[in-house]
């Protein structure tokens, strides 16, 4: 297929030019110029005139801004069969934003006067085309499905010995559970080319694979090689791969590919390779602020739960469960894991607030959920001692002393699945995200009612129990599924499970002043109405802003669960396993409605 019959099916196949008459495309085809680019070359810049517009006839483009203080923001891929520039070109501005290529493109380009020209000829139906594009520009937000195409990724090692062959063969086959997957290998010949470079220099080739095939993975070798470098600029995005305990200083080759034009454009990715026995990651600390990667996966040799955890972010497609803050119905979290496990829905990231934060770091701890129910019950029913009330009514010493039992020395990045925990801030009077640190402390902080306990200090600030502004941290979920281009619904999964219970506070309309008689008299007098005690006050108080902010709350998650426990106080600790039952029977039933084509495998 020559150049002008590539643009002219890639112009019929587009959701704005194809539904323009045969005639007018094959006159917009023949006035196109072609262009072939290398992965990292800028196509547009900022500020410049708008002089032309691009089709993609293959490959990829990246656009960018810049801020005047240098910081970088990635915005949306331009692929085949799409464009970018029109606007400018119509409304004769400046270019507003970069244009990269993130991997070797074919472009066709329709210069000023060639618009013009065709304006002239058709400008009816190109007036209501263009049209079109102008109100499709304005209402982007809107969900557009997008076309066919392959993601690719390249997966090299940061230093010899890495694994990156391992890695590529495990995260090729957790990808061909989700579709068609080719895996680029290095096999060098006398010529010191590959049948597979030849083949990826082939663009008419390279184009078929591209549409024949769900996910394409180049697996890099240990060397700066022509494989290597070709591999990186076919890619999407880059997994990096290196031993769990290796040096995190970059080596000469990632120094290299760094100062690579189109590095800033890709997608970064850090595997840490562990021996399939080890118990707990290692080292990732030591990566965390080093680079600019998007996410660091601790990986075991021969788990293929692992990979396909990998292969889920990789594709957007993870899931991310929430759990809110409530006391003891806060067992009904259990239940809902239960059944996602039993159904094979995956959990890869897990969040929460108080109770929910609690079982959430056994979880990803990989306490199994029986083992929850009686280690959370059993620290539950502990107790506390009251004491002198100049900062809180009690110490929370007992609650301190036993969450270190529970998690010891562990911290956030000794997990396997992720976890966060949010609190409130109230130095700062915003919600604290806290992913990293101590396990037993980050708990902590989330269990700490205000009033109920003291606050605990965290860097000069004061965190206490998350319910004051976001009891369920959604929010928090969609940002950490969410990539560095869209922090937005619509990347991965977010479920929810709120057993936040609204109680009514009210006292008898009569009343004008509040006492502790009022309270005391409703458990001495039969039938008498008892007001509520500073407890049921302290936690009200703490839920409103909460409370007030669930509906748009709902609106972020993708399945947002309300299991049916008000019967049930926040204190009903001994009805663990009943409230865990009503949890597992209510995701049951409302699960036949989901569409999830997801297993745990």
């Amino acid at each position: 297929m020559n150049w002008h019959e590539r643009a002219l099916s890639v112009l019929r196949g587009s959701r704005v030019f194809g539904s323009l008459d045969e005639s007018v495309l094959i006159d917009l085809a023949n006035l196109l110029d072609f262009q072939k680019v290398h992965g990292g070359t800028l196509v547009l810049k900022q500020g410049d005139d708008s002089d032309s517009m691009l089709f993609v006839i293959s490959g990829v483009l990246r656009v960018s801004r810049r801020d005047a203080d240098g910081t970088l923001n990635l915005y949306n891929e331009v692929r085949s069969g799409q464009s970018v520039g029109e606007i400018g070109l119509i409304l004769q501005q400046p270019r507003t934003a970069d244009v990269t290529a993130i991997k070797d493109s074919s472009l066709a380009i329709l210069s000023r006067s060639s618009y013009e020209a065709l304006l002239l000829r058709y400008p009816l139906v190109l007036n209501k085309t263009f049209i079109r594009v102008v109100y499709d520009f304005c209402n982007r937000g809107s969900h557009v499905i997008p076309d066919h195409y392959a993601q690719s990724f390249v997966v090299m090692g940061l230093h010899p010995g890495s694994g990156c062959s391992d890695v590529s063969r495990s995260l090729v086959q957790a990808l061909s559970q989700r579709g068609k997957v080719h895996h680029f290998r290095p096999q060098y010949g006398a010529d010191g080319i590959t049948p597979v470079m030849k083949v990826a220099l082939d663009s008419d080739r390279h184009d078929n694979m591209d549409e024949k095939f769900d996910f394409l993975v180049y697996e890099a070798d240990d060397s700066l090689s022509s494989w290597t470098r070709l591999a990186f600029r076919q890619a999407d995005q880059v997994v990096f791969v290196a031993v769990a305990g290796s040096s995190p200083l970059r080596g000469e080759m990632e120094k290299l590919f760094t100062e690579d034009p189109g590095f800033s454009m890709k997608r970064k990715h850090l595997v840490l390779l562990h021996p399939s026995s080890v118990p707990l990651p290692q080292g990732v600390a030591l990566w965390r602020g080093m680079r600019e990667f998007e996410r660091i996966y601790p990986l075991r040799h021969q788990h293929p739960g692992d990979f396909s955890r990998l292969a889920r972010f990789l594709t957007g497609t993870a899931v991310g469960v929430v759990l809110g803050g409530g006391g003891a119905r806060g067992f009904a979290h259990v239940g809902v894991l239960q059944a996602l496990q039993g159904a094979g829905i995956p959990v890869d990231l897990v969040g929460g607030n108080s109770m929910g934060a609690l079982i959430g770091a056994q979880y990803a701890s990989g306490v199994p959920l029986d083992d929850i129910v009686t280690q959370t019950r059993q620290f539950a029913m502990g107790g506390e001692r009251l004491t002198v009330p100049l900062i809180s009514l009690v110490s929370g010493r007992r609650v301190e002393r036993d969450l270190k039992r529970m998690f010891g020395d562990m911290t956030i990045d000794d997990l396997w699945i992720p976890f966060f925990a949010s609190a409130c801030n109230l130095t700062q009077g915003v919600t604290t995200v806290q992913d990293s640190g101590l396990l037993w402390r980050v708990v902590l902080a989330s269990n700490s009612p205000v009033g109920l306990f003291p606050p605990v200090p965290n860097q000069g600030d004061l965190l206490v129990d998350g319910a004051i502004l976001d009891n369920v941290p959604v929010s928090a979920m969609r940002v950490r599924l969410g990539t560095p281009l869209e922090k937005r619904k619509g990347n991965g999964i977010v479920i929810a499970i709120d057993v936040d219970v609204p109680e009514a506070m009210g006292v008898d309309p009569l009343l004008t002043r509040l006492t502790p008689w009022h309270k005391l008299k409703g458990f001495v007098l039969p039938n008498a109405q008892s007001s509520p005690g500073i407890a049921s006050i302290l936690y009200c108080a703490g839920h409103i802003g909460c409370a007030n902010q669930r509906r748009k709350i709902i609106t972020q998650a993708d399945y947002y669960l309300i299991p049916p426990v008000s019967e049930f106080s926040l204190m009903s600790y001994r009805r663990a396993n009943e409230i865990s039952e009503v949890g597992y029977r209510y995701a049951l039933d409302h699960m036949k409605k989901w569409t999830l084509p997801l297993t745990s495998s």
